[in-house]
């Protein structure tokens, strides 16, 4: 839902883009800036009872964190390295904040809000893994309604109002989290369900063996495995290779939206 303002905050941004582009800087830099901000801010303020400190810092390092995509546009070395980085560095920070609110509520002896925190942080890597995987088999599973954007707003918003005093917003937020994250998941199981049935030969992954034929060693003669089959992933497509059934077809070597 959050992303229909990311056009907003890449205005926004694009001064401090433009500027940083005529320094060394790179894009992989800011991600791990970003991202060693958000870690120290979640795991040193937050279990210390500093919330609104530590939402302060999060919510600036991730807001900096937003400027790696539009300085790699802007510098042209965007890539699949720097989506890779920057998507499992996101793993991390959110791994810190949810940690770190789950040690600030076991030590305010709140076990129960502490376990909850901690499923939304489970339950949030699997919705990203869950879009990754269909995306690995060739299918776009980008719905939801709390994708990364989402959650991470929600709980930096219910840590801040519960640092100021605002009484019961931290176990409202973790509870909507929870239930937003599983609905999400969910959610991305059944589009790869709907598109992909569960009868669907699963496509091997670049430099990975095909799968054993049958027992006896007869591989069935098809419309997948003569010439064009072996050249191809052995769908019956010719020169559809292992690449062709990995790749996004948004793809285009840029750093890919949040998960």
């Amino acid at each position: 839902m959050l992303n229909a303002l990311r056009p907003f905050f890449a205005r926004l941004l694009r001064p401090v883009g433009e500027a940083l582009a005529r320094t060394p800087i790179t894009p992989n830099m800011i991600t791990a800036i970003g991202t060693v901000g958000v870690a120290v801010g979640a795991l040193w303020l937050f279990p210390t009872g500093h919330l609104f400190a530590g939402t302060l810092v999060c919510w600036g390092f991730a807001m900096f964190d937003m400027l790696d995509g539009l300085l790699a546009r802007m510098k042209g070395t965007t890539g699949a390295w720097g989506a890779f980085l920057d998507s499992t560095l996101d793993r991390i920070g959110d791994a810190a904040v949810f940690g770190g609110l789950a040690i600030y509520l076991a030590r305010d002896h709140q076990p129960v809000l502490a376990c909850v925190s901690l499923f939304c942080l489970v339950a949030g890597s699997m919705v990203s893994y869950a879009r990754a995987k269909a995306e690995g088999i060739g299918v776009r599973a980008d719905v939801g309604v709390a994708e990364r954007s989402e959650r991470l707003l929600l709980v930096l918003v219910v840590a801040g109002l519960t640092g100021l005093g605002v009484p019961f917003v931290l176990a409202i937020g973790l509870w909507l989290l929870a239930a937003g994250s599983t609905v999400t998941f969910v959610q991305r199981v059944l589009v790869v369900r709907k598109a992909v049935g569960p009868g669907a030969p699963v496509q091997p992954a670049a430099g990975e063996p095909a799968a054993a034929g049958p027992p006896g060693g007869t591989t069935p003669r098809g419309p997948g495995n003569g010439a064009a089959g072996r050249s191809g992933s052995g769908n019956g497509v010719p020169g559809a290779g292992p690449a062709a059934a990995v790749r996004d077809p948004g793809d285009n070597g840029a750093r890919k939206d949040k998960a």
